[in-house]
């Protein structure tokens, strides 16, 4: 059969869409922790022991925290202003944790302790869905549902019905110019030290509201029809 139809059994391409908005399911934070010393032991003990206050904070929450990955860890020199002499001035050294919580009651309180502790900074939070939450599914399944409306009211504007369907394809999955990922949403300020008398004797927990993620499906639909009546 010809791919673009017959008179007889036309062929009809239509795009079906989905844009659902829905609560956030897990959050991020970001725990840069840093220490410097006159020497490189002063600043490795130093850093291992402010690692070691952070993971125990965190781990501290239980089941709250999905996730605790460790990521970079640096430890570089600083020369004199001059340089030449090549003379260190002090050692810089970082660990970068990475927390994702589902508790987000839990999550306010956490932020602001580890951001009381010493020379530890925190950035997020990072509002996101699991890659296999179930609003995945349900956005796909609408732009299926959308595509077959679209294609059943073309082919009614001619006089003739939906037959079958040819072909569905994801954007991208047939030599279509792919449609572009939206922009990373949940970026949050980074918590800021605050003042004594929250939990714990720390600061007080942050009042976090979290932000609805936007989740897109988009395809492409192929249908025969019946004969249009023109």
């Amino acid at each position: 059969p010809l791919p673009y139809g017959t008179p007889d059994t036309p062929r009809l391409a239509v795009r079906g869409e989905a844009r659902l908005e829905v609560d956030p399911e897990i959050a991020r934070i970001f725990v840069t922790v840093t220490a410097r010393g006159t020497d490189r032991n002063t600043a490795l003990t130093d850093l291992t022991r402010r690692n070691n206050e952070a993971l125990a904070l965190i781990k501290s929450y239980g089941p709250a925290v999905e996730k605790l990955e460790t990521g970079a860890f640096s430890i570089h020199p600083q020369l004199t202003y001059n340089g030449r002499n090549e003379r260190i001035r002090a050692y810089h050294g970082s660990v970068t944790l990475t927390a994702t919580l589902d508790d987000f009651t839990a999550l306010g309180e956490l932020t602001t302790r580890l951001g009381d502790l010493d020379l530890t900074h925190v950035a997020g939070p990072w509002w996101a869905l699991r890659p296999d939450s179930p609003a995945h599914r349900t956005a796909r399944t609408q732009a299926v549902h959308e595509a077959v409306q679209r294609a059943r009211e073309y082919a009614e504007a001619l006089g003739a019905r939906l037959d079958a369907i040819v072909e569905l394809a994801d954007l991208g999955a047939e030599n279509t110019a792919p449609v572009a990922p939206p922009a990373m949403a949940g970026y949050g300020a980074p918590p800021a030290p605050a003042n004594p008398g929250g939990p714990a004797g720390g600061a007080p927990a942050l009042d976090l509201q979290p932000q609805r993620q936007t989740v897109y499906a988009n395809i492409n639909a192929r249908f025969t029809m019946t004969r249009p009546a023109l």
